[in-house]
Formats: C-alpha cells, structure tokens, sequence
C-alpha cells in the first residue's frame, strides 16, 4: 500500500516554515514518502485542515511557529493548538507528526528550523514515518 502524508504549514513565520517544510519534504522523499503541502494562515488553523483531510491520508505533519509576546495569546494558541492535535491522532489513530515550534523569540525559532542542524520539521517526519 502507498502511504500518502498532508503536511500543514502555518506560513505566519514564512522563514521559520520554510525551513521546517524542506526537513518535511526531504525526509519524506529520502523515505519514499508521497506527500502534498497545504498552507494555514496560522497554527490555531492547523487542526481545522487535518480534519478536513483526514480520511484522504495515512498520516499528517504539522508544522509552524508560535513566538511567546507579551500577552496571554501565546499560551492559548500553543495549548489548544497542541491539544486538537492530539486530539486528532487518537480519535482517528492517525499519526501526526508536531513539528510546532514554541520559542520565546525568533533566535529559538531560527535555531530549531535551521536546515543544517535539529531541524524540528524533519523530526516531526520522523515520528509520522516510525508511526506509519
């Protein structure tokens, strides 16, 4: 059977969500992995799209960026962000690669997609793919 994965790019960060969509990608096709990429304003949209698509995949990734501020939104949006999430995964037994970065300013964010070191978009893949 071919497995087919949808990642979920939040584009808000567009730098940060690139980075994490080429580790995705190109583990996905080091993996043989066939995929398709949709675009999401933001994370707190992420969930609504898994959902949408969740019975035309075998698995999924979500990727993107949320910077703390200095207000409360930022723990909002990562924790329900997170709990849908995994929400998703259990109710439907999907795996759902997280490769939702939660850094307290861009340095963090560009450290942790940085194509050439821990780039949390190819872990993310990696977790979808051992799922799978």
């Amino acid at each position: 059977m071919i497995k087919k994965v949808l990642i979920v790019s939040s584009n808000y960060y567009e730098s940060i969500s690139n980075n994490l969509l080429l580790g995705s990608t190109n583990t996905l096709k080091e993996n043989k992995i066939q995929f398709d990429v949709l675009n999401a304003p933001g994370c707190f949209e992420i969930p609504f799209l898994i959902k949408k698509n969740i019975n035309k995949y075998n698995g999924f990734i979500s990727l993107g960026c949320i910077i703390k501020g200095d207000t409360y939104h930022f723990e909002v949006i990562a924790n329900e962000t997170s709990r849908k999430i995994m929400d998703l995964s259990v109710e439907f037994l999907k795996p759902i690669g997280f490769g939702i970065l939660t850094c307290y300013d861009l340095n963090q964010a560009e450290l942790r997609s940085n194509i050439n070191k821990k780039n949390k978009g190819r872990e993310a893949a990696l977790a979808c793919i051992n799922l799978l």
